[in-house]
């Protein structure tokens, strides 16, 4: 039975979070998903602080970054990012829920642009990424 582009993007989506140790250790929670579309939140802790005891910029580029992987992967097609731009708009402090929304730009052939705005718990815009992709050869399931 065929599945319809939500139900694909679920199913990529708990593909790649069963392997995906490196957000879960990063403290990364998977939100909604969707065909080009994904949210990831962590919450900040000490340890994600600095010398100035703000964020990581490291730490927000990897949220950005894997709400973006879960993004382009949404279609069940394994792709890879090609290029990746972050602007640090606002620093983020420990204790605050960062939440990283992608959003597909544009998709054709192999290449795609996704955009990425990371905001906090008041909806401060915190970064602005933006990723380019590449859909290499494979699937992250089998479809019947």
């Amino acid at each position: 039975m065929a599945i319809n582009d939500q139900q694909r993007a679920e199913k990529s989506a708990e593909a790649m979070w069963a392997t995906d140790d490196a957000s879960r250790w990063f403290g990364m929670e998977l939100g909604a998903v969707g065909p080009g579309t994904a949210t990831m939140s962590l919450t900040v802790i000490d340890a994600q602080t600095n010398g100035h005891n703000i964020c990581h910029g490291g730490v927000i580029f990897a949220l950005a970054d894997s709400a973006f992987a879960f993004a382009c992967n949404s279609y069940n097609k394994v792709t890879v990012a090609q290029s990746n731009s972050i602007t640090y708009v606002a620093p983020a402090m420990t204790g605050d829920r960062l939440t990283a929304k992608a959003v597909e730009i544009a998709r054709s052939g192999r290449s795609g642009t996704w955009d990425v705005t990371v905001t906090n718990q008041d909806g401060a815009v915190i970064a602005l990424f933006r990723g380019l992709a590449r859909t290499i050869s494979g699937t992250l399931f089998e479809e019947e």
